[in-house]
């Protein structure tokens, strides 16, 4: 059955974010048009905002409203600590488990060869930049663990290391092929506590 011009389109709009399927956007859609049309034009305005207004820090590249970041301008973070991240959601993991008080660098991926994705893609000369010139003593690794996040772990080793800067990796208490966002916060507590340095 085909519905109207419009709610297909917004049935494929909904589809686009992850996990939404046909039927799971078609239930989204029809709750917003026959229940909530209030909250439909909220979310519509609020996105259309973050959208044109939510962009990267020039500092770590996380998702800021601001040129630089609330975590990056905040003078109490320790700035000789640097901790390597794939996503924002990573950084907020973190933050929730409250036991760092350093500061991030977003990759806002990982290494993927096969995907096109190289060094330059994830910003690794802007983090090498920022080494160089800032008073960074330690780059704590947090990819996730899986073959890209340890590849691309492993590739910024031994960049930074050839500066002189001590290098880190959390320790493994974090699931093996999971994903930093979904970990618990004493889990990745616990890893952070337990990083070591990279031989």
């Amino acid at each position: 059955m085909k519905f109207s011009p419009l709610i297909d389109q917004l049935v494929q709009g909904l589809r686009c974010l992850p996990g939404v399927g046909p039927k799971s956007a078609q239930r989204m859609a029809f709750h917003l048009l026959e229940r909530n049309r209030e909250a439909g034009m909220q979310l519509a305005e609020v996105l259309q905002l973050a959208l044109t207004q939510v962009g990267h820090c020039r500092e770590c590249h996380t998702l800021s409203e601001l040129d630089i970041c609330g975590i990056c301008s905040d003078t109490r973070r320790d700035q000789h600590m640097l901790c390597i991240v794939e996503s924002p959601g990573d950084v907020l993991a973190f933050e929730q488990a409250g036991s760092y008080r350093g500061v991030y660098f977003v990759l806002m991926g990982h290494l993927s060869p096969i995907d096109g994705i190289g060094p330059e893609e994830i910003g690794i000369n802007h983090l090498l930049e920022r080494v160089q010139a800032s008073a960074v003593s330690e780059v704590i690794l947090a990819t996730n663990p899986t073959v890209e996040g340890e590849a691309t772990a492993y590739y910024i080793t031994e960049q930074v290391k050839a500066r002189g800067v001590l290098v880190s990796r959390i320790a493994h208490g974090v699931p093996l092929g999971g994903e930093l966002e979904f970990v618990d916060s004493g889990t990745l507590a616990h890893a952070l506590s337990g990083r070591r340095a990279v031989e």
